[in-house]
């Protein structure tokens, strides 16, 4: 009997956290909307919240911050203005406009999905989150933003901005990084969201989260319009909450960088069409941290004649799952071209540094390397043009 008063008893404590956990969401949208129609930031795709406009912006905001993406929003809607544009673009031409913004997959599956649209949909973004859901590189959260952003159909978006908010405010012990997690609170979520202003509801969330319920550092609770039911903030557990599993840690990768130029060109090479950073131009590099020696061998064995080399220093970029640790060589040759015939470089392509500006979208992961022959990239474009 003690037993199975024990196991009712359990039953009734959910319950109650099941009801608490509810309830709370009930009280959250009429503080927070009024809170954001005070406080919302302006920004370019919230003045004009068309289906496109809303979807790039949303797989732009995706892992980059919002005062990063403004300069690329902005560039890519004067090149490419709507669906059609998006997908008729070149390979090189998006790439050159996505540059500097990283995660490449991205754009990619942006171009796949408009042209899926103008086969399937005669070119209009579809009015329906199933269908939204069916596109490359659209998952519920996408969805949810562009469905109740673009077409006030009540479906939520549940980014990590989002779960930590709810996760702090109902003191949530589930871990928001397991899929099961992230799917329940989109149901409740929903069950809880007002059908009148779904669209500013979402924004509301991913406002609060950006800007007041921050991921680092101490939350602004004082500013916050939920702190009267936030849980975490009564018991002073707000760093307590969202509950994640730890990072892995990411693979080091060692890589010899080569500025290889003759009186006017510099040597690139295109990585391949599949994997990281595929489709982009690269300078060209050799595994491991090798001496000027090794790197003057290597010249030498494919073909050109060194004239002078001098290091450049060390750099490091740092991927999702790898982090890359550079060092750099200048080499100075007699002549690019001798070189063609060479079996390691017969993939290496001479360019004026200058054409960067149109063509060749080379990554950040380049950027301390490119600065040296002044290439100029994605956002160095978009600087100058402000310049003007």
């Amino acid at each position: 009997m003690k037993k199975q008063a024990l196991i009712q008893n359990d039953k009734a404590l959910e319950n109650l956290k099941e009801d608490f956990h509810f309830e709370a969401l009930k009280c959250i949208p009429k503080p927070l909307l009024t809170w954001y129609d005070e406080n919302k930031r302006t920004l370019p795709w919230r003045e004009d919240a068309s289906p496109y406009r809303v979807w790039v912006s949303e797989i732009m905001l995706q892992q980059t911050r919002v005062e990063a993406v403004k300069p690329y929003y902005e560039r890519f809607m004067k090149a490419l203005p709507d669906i059609a544009a998006l997908a008729a673009a070149q390979e090189e031409t998006l790439l050159k406009l996505w540059e500097g913004l990283g995660y490449y997959n991205r754009v990619r599956n942006l171009q796949k999905a408009a042209r899926m649209i103008m086969e399937r949909h005669a070119g209009e973004m579809p009015a329906d989150y199933d269908a939204l859901l069916a596109l490359p590189g659209i998952g519920n959260y996408t969805a949810g933003a562009i469905a109740s952003i673009a077409f006030g159909i009540p479906k939520p978006a549940v980014d990590g901005n989002v779960l930590r908010v709810l996760s702090r405010i109902r003191t949530d012990d589930r871990c928001i990084s397991e899929e099961k997690v992230r799917r329940a609170v989109e149901a409740e979520l929903e069950a809880a969201m007002p059908k009148d202003r779904p669209g500013d509801f979402n924004q509301a969330m991913m406002e609060i989260g950006a800007c007041v319920c921050v991921p680092n550092g101490q939350p602004h609770c004082e500013e916050c319009p939920l702190e009267g039911i936030c849980r975490a903030r009564s018991q002073g557990k707000e760093l307590s909450y969202p509950i994640k599993e730890g990072k892995k840690a990411r693979k080091p990768e060692e890589k010899t960088v080569l500025l290889v130029r003759d009186e006017g060109r510099v040597a690139l090479r295109k990585r391949p069409a599949k994997g990281l950073l595929a489709g982009m131009y690269e300078f060209p590099c050799l595994p491991g941290m090798i001496s000027s020696d090794e790197v003057v061998r290597f010249l030498l064995e494919n073909g050109m004649k060194v004239l002078r080399i001098q290091p450049l220093g060390e750099a490091k970029h740092i991927f999702t799952h790898k982090e890359w640790h550079m060092q750099g060589f200048m080499v100075k040759v007699d002549e690019l071209e001798r070189g063609k015939s060479g079996e390691g470089i017969r993939d290496w392509i001479y360019i004026e540094p200058e054409e960067t500006r149109e063509k060749y979208p080379i990554p950040s992961a380049y950027e301390f390397y490119a600065k040296t022959l002044a290439m100029l990239r994605g956002k160095d474009l978009m600087l100058e043009d402000e310049r003007k």
